[in-house]
């Protein structure tokens, strides 16, 4: 019998299949019978491992959201633990920014499960909200730090930021994908918004400006 690490290998497999048909194709494209063939593996794997398509989609959007903390983590690796709050909001905000291939990948398939979720409750109920919640909790949690610190602008409500951060990365990531701005245009808005934010402007952050890219 295959052990743990292999049934993690292959329901990975699959999701990554999922995650690159749906980012070149649209979430709309995603059958389990295309998800198979895209991950080389047979359509009677893919039922194995995913019932049907709803956890097939579930499944995937777990993992989106696994990496996407992987790759949040490692961009605050070698800062101080625990790392200031601004460079924390800092590198979420950057991670969450469409501007390499698996950013981008997150971006357009996550918009894609959000408008799925305004039609299909099992998927608005299950991951979908939840995964939003939890991210929003985070960045309040981390703002809550950051005043009392004394490093948060005194107007402002942590709860009420981390909602308008979530906002305003949502805005610029789709306005950076259909290419109406600059990954240094959207990079230039949050920091403009994050100067205003934080009081403390010699906090380090977590990156540097990501490189010019053909934004078309």
């Amino acid at each position: 019998m295959p052990n743990t690490s292999d049934h993690t290998v292959r329901r990975t497999q699959i999701a990554d299949a999922l995650v690159r048909l749906a980012g070149r194709e649209g979430l709309h494209a995603v059958t389990m019978r295309a998800v198979a063939a895209e991950a080389g593996v047979s359509l009677r794997l893919v039922q194995y491992y995913f019932q049907d398509k709803e956890h097939l989609l579930i499944g995937a959007l777990r993992h989106l959201e696994q990496q996407s903390h992987q790759r949040w983590a490692q961009r605050l690796a070698g800062l101080p633990d625990p790392p200031p709050p601004r460079a924390v909001i800092e590198a979420f905000l950057l991670e969450a920014m469409p501007t390499d291939e698996p950013s981008r990948a997150f971006h357009l398939v996550g918009t894609s499960y959000a408008v799925l979720a305004m039609t299909d409750p099992q998927v608005a109920e299950q991951p979908f909200i939840r995964g939003v919640d939890r991210l929003e909790q985070q960045l309040t949690d981390t703002l809550a730090r950051a005043r009392a610190a004394g490093t948060l602008a005194l107007d402002a409500d942590p709860a009420l930021e981390a909602t308008r951060l979530i906002a305003l990365t949502n805005g610029l990531g789709t306005s950076l994908l259909v290419g109406q701005r600059t990954p240094q245009e959207a990079t230039a808005v949050l920091r403009y918004h994050l100067d205003r934010l934080f009081t403390d402007q010699a906090v380090p952050t977590a990156v540097s400006p990501p490189p010019a890219t053909d934004a078309g």
